[in-house]
């Protein structure tokens, strides 16, 4: 069984009408964190994540993910590569160490980049950018499902390989 497949079955992609992140209006909503609370799900997609790793020849120091749905990604990938992970908050914290950063990266490292769901690109743009002002290279973004509205474009300008396991075109033909 394929991603695509288990998206599908597992109830993960609902059709209505729904506010994305971004604010724009969507016919469906992609509900990743619904599939990887799942584990069964959750180590399909990091045995993916890993394997696309290998196959584009990717190395890295950390796996990081944004809070919420690129987290339990994050560690499943580490688990699955024994690859140490980083965690971004969306916020800066007002308390104890007020970082954005959970965990120990150290400068001059890379991270790979892993998040649930892309649209514009915007929220990973924001992460790319909190990593790289920490000293990380990032130099590749993971996405599970690529909405195809704009991302790719977007993390071009940004200097990054952008791969995703699956596009919502090979999803549905139909949206």
């Amino acid at each position: 069984m394929n991603i695509a497949d288990v998206l599908k079955e597992s109830g993960a992609i609902k059709f209505g009408d729904f506010i994305l992140a971004s604010g724009k209006k969507s016919r469906y909503y992609i509900d990743i964190k619904k599939a990887s609370t799942n584990p069964k799900i959750l180590k399909m997609m990091a045995c993916q994540i890993s394997e696309m790793m290998k196959l584009h020849s990717i190395s890295a120091d950390y796996i990081a993910g944004v809070a919420l749905g690129g987290v339990p990604i994050a560690v499943a990938v580490s688990l699955e590569t024994g690859i140490p992970f980083v965690m971004i908050r969306k916020e800066v914290k007002e308390y104890g160490t007020k970082g954005q950063i959970v965990g120990d990266p150290e400068r001059g490292k890379s991270a790979v980049l892993v998040e649930d769901v892309t649209t514009s690109g915007d929220s990973v743009l924001k992460a790319l950018k909190i990593l790289r002002d920490e000293g990380l290279e990032v130099r590749h973004v993971v996405v599970v499902v690529d909405r195809e509205e704009g991302a790719l474009k977007a993390l071009a300008h940004a200097d990054v390989e952008f791969i995703p396991l699956i596009r919502i075109s090979e999803l549905y033909n139909d949206l």
